[in-house]
This record gives structure tokens, C-alpha cells and sequence, in this order.
């Protein structure tokens, strides 16, 4: 995993093929790194992205949420209708990088 520190954010880049360790590495309870942050998932590159893929991220967007933090994903393969309510994903990294900046102020806003 490649992890990319910004001001107000963290992109995570998946540079392994083991899907399911990947996801296991993100959990904020194990991975200190990433608690308390808001992160950006960045899948531009993974080739073999589906909606099932995805579905193994709802947990950990629900986990990020509870404390607070944005969680985005990226990726331009999906198509973005048959997407679930409680993942957000966009196709690039600076509508990523827009939407936690929008939600940082939300919050800051008590919105």
C-alpha cells in the first residue's frame, strides 16, 4: 500500500493484487496511519474493479464515517448509478480531493 499525506487528507494506492489484504490494511482500529484521517482510495489502476469489489468497502466507509472522517474512493469503471448509498465514488482524484475539502467545511460548519 502507498500512502500520499496532504494538509486535510491521505490517498491510499493499492499496489498489491491480494484485494482482500488491501481492504483488511485500511481499517483505522489496526492502522494507525490512517485514524483519524480522511482518505482518499485511489483505484484508478486496478483493472478488475467491480460492484463486488466495492461492496467489501461499505464497512470500512461506515467505520470512517462514525469518527467523522470522509472516506472517497476513486475509480472510472464502475458505472456510477449502480453505485450503493453509503459508498462514494468518483472517477478522479480531484473530484476526491473537492469533495472531502466540501465536507471538512460541513463539518467545521456543524452542518
Amino acid at each position: 500500500m502507498k500512502i500520499d499525506t496532504h494538509e486535510n487528507f491521505i490517498i491510499v494506492k493499492e499496489n498489491i493484487n491480494n484485494f482482500e489484504d488491501f481492504i483488511t490494511s485500511l481499517n483505522p482500529k489496526s492502522n494507525v496511519k490512517l485514524s483519524g484521517k480522511n482518505i482518499i482510495i485511489d483505484l484508478l489502476e486496478f483493472d478488475e474493479f467491480s460492484l463486488e469489489k466495492l461492496s467489501l468497502f461499505s464497512e470500512l466507509a461506515t467505520i470512517f464515517r462514525k469518527y467523522n472522517n470522509s472516506f472517497v474512493i476513486v475509480n472510472n469503471q464502475i458505472n456510477l448509478n449502480e453505485i450503493p448509498d453509503d459508498i462514494l465514488v468518483v472517477p478522479s482524484l480531484q473530484e476526491a480531493e473537492d469533495i472531502v475539502e466540501m465536507e471538512t467545511i460541513e463539518r467545521e460548519l456543524g452542518m
